[in-house]
C-alpha cells in the first residue's frame, strides 16, 4: 500500500511514472494496487471529523489520493500491453481496413487507440484517468508514441482548465471524427505509468530521448519479504544444520541461497539480471511441513535454474560459478568439468536435470557457500 501511494504522488507530480526491476519483484501487483487505489479513489469509508475545520463532518469522504487525482469525481483506468506487433493506430489513431459486417469491402476506418481514448476521458471536466502499460520495452515505443513523445511530459500538457499554456506542445494526429490531421495535446489528469523488464534479453533498450520524459520507479530482490512470508526470523541463521529437521530450516536455507545467488549474479551480469522475491512465493499461503516445503522449493528451484541459464546463455564457467559447481563442493548436486572437443577444451556443467525435493536442502547450503 505505502508503495502504490508514493507512486500515485509521483504520478501526480510528474504524470509520467516508470516502474522497473528484475523479474519477481512484484511490478504487476504494485500495478493492479495503484489502478485499484486509483478507482477506488482512495476515500476512506465515512466522513472523517475534524474538529478544527469550517466544517467538522464534510458531505463527503476524504481522500488519500494526491493533488489532481484527489479532486476529480470521475477516474478510469486504461490497460494494455505493449508487443512487437503494437502499432500507432492501436495507441492512438490510424487508419485500418474496416472488416466489420455491413462493411463494403475496401472500407477503411480511423482507430481511436487506447492511449487515444484514455486522454480523451481526462479532457472531460472534472475526469481523471490512468493508462497502465505492462511490457513496455517490449514493442516498438517510439513508433508507437510518435509524435506523442514530445508531447506527453507534465509540463507540456494543457492547462489545468484545458486551455493551452505559453508551454504546452501539439502533435499531429488524425481526427477520428472525419480523418483531417489536427493538433493535439495531452490534458493535464491524464496520468501514465508503465512497467519494464530491464533484464529481458530478447528486447532492445529503450531509447534514451524517450526514457527521459519518465519518472522512474525501481523495486528490488527483498528477503525481508520473503523471511516476512515465510514466518522466520528477521535475522539470518549463522550455522544451519547438515540435515533438516523443520520446515524453518528449509526456508533460512532457501533464502540465504537466494541471496548469495543474486550476488552472485550482479557481479557477473549486472544487476539488473538479479531474480526478485516472488520466484519463491508461489501461492498465497506457504507450506507448512518439511516434506511439503521441500517439495514446494524443489518446484520453485526449476524457474530460479532457468533464470541462471537465461541470464548465463552460452556462458557454462559463468553459469558454473553462480551455481557454485566450480568449488567441489560435496553436497552440491552440480559439477563444473574439464573435457575436449577433438583438440579443443570445453568445459560442461553435470547435474541432475531436475532437483528433487530430497536434494534441495544440499543444493540450498551449497549456493549459499562464501567463498574462503
Amino acid at each position: 500500500m505505502a508503495k502504490a501511494q508514493e507512486i500515485l504522488g509521483l504520478l501526480e507530480a510528474r504524470r509520467n511514472v516508470l516502474l522497473a526491476g528484475p523479474p519477481g519483484t512484484g511490478k504487476s501487483l504494485l500495478l493492479s494496487e495503484v489502478a485499484r487505489l486509483f478507482e477506488s479513489r482512495g476515500h476512506s469509508s465515512t466522513p472523517t471529523y475534524d474538529p478544527d475545520a469550517d466544517v467538522p463532518i464534510p458531505a463527503k469522504p476524504t481522500t488519500s489520493l494526491p493533488g489532481d487525482i484527489g479532486t476529480a469525481t470521475h477516474r478510469k483506468v486504461f490497460r494494455c500491453v505493449l508487443h512487437q506487433s503494437s502499432k500507432h493506430r492501436d495507441f492512438l489513431t490510424g487508419m485500418m481496413p474496416d472488416v466489420r459486417g455491413g462493411q463494403p469491402p475496401g472500407s477503411f476506418r480511423i482507430t481511436q487507440g487506447i492511449l487515444y481514448r484514455a486522454s480523451e476521458f481526462a479532457r472531460q471536466d472534472d475526469h481523471a484517468a490512468l493508462i497502465i502499460i505492462d511490457e513496455i520495452n517490449r514493442g516498438p515505443t517510439v513508433q508507437v508514441f510518435g509524435g506523442a513523445i514530445v508531447a506527453m511530459e507534465a509540463d507540456k500538457r494543457l492547462g489545468a482548465d484545458g486551455k493551452p499554456t505559453p508551454r504546452t506542445q501539439f502533435f499531429d494526429l488524425i481526427d477520428p471524427a472525419d480523418g483531417e490531421l489536427i493538433e493535439y495535446a495531452f490534458p493535464s489528469r491524464l496520468y501514465i505509468l508503465a512497467a519494464m523488464n530491464q533484464a529481458d534479453v530478447s528486447v532492445e533498450p529503450l531509447d534514451v530521448a524517450f526514457l527521459r520524459r519518465w519518472t522512474p520507479y525501481n523495486l528490488e530482490p527483498d528477503t525481508s519479504i520473503l523471511r516476512n512470508y515465510f514466518g522466520i526470523s528477521a535475522t539470518p541463521v549463522t550455522a544451519l544444520p547438515a540435515t533438516p529437521t523443520t520446515a524453518e530450516d528449509v526456508c533460512e536455507a532457501a533464502i540465504q541461497a537466494f541471496d548469495a545467488v543474486n550476488a552472485r549474479i550482479a557481479l557477473g551480469r549486472g544487476a539488473e539480471f538479479r531474480i526478485g522475491h516472488g520466484v519463491f512465493m508461489a501461492g498465497s499461503t506457504p507450506p507448512a511441513n518439511l516434506a511439503d516445503t521441500q517439495e514446494y522449493f524443489a518446484t520453485a528451484w526449476r524457474t530460479l535454474k532457468n533464470h541462471i541459464d537465461e541470464a548465463f546463455f552460452g556462458d557454462v564457467r559463468g553459469t558454473a560459478i553462480i551455481l557454485n559447481a566450480d568449488r567441489g563442493i560435496a553436497e552440491n548436486p552440480y559439477r563444473l568439468e574439464e573435457t575436449s572437443f577433438g583438440d579443443a577444451p570445453r568445459a560442461i556443467i553435470s547435474g541432475p536435470a531436475t532437483i528433487e525435493a530430497a536434494q534441495i536442502y544440499d543444493l540450498f547450503l551449497a549456493l549459499a557457500r562464501k567463498a574462503v
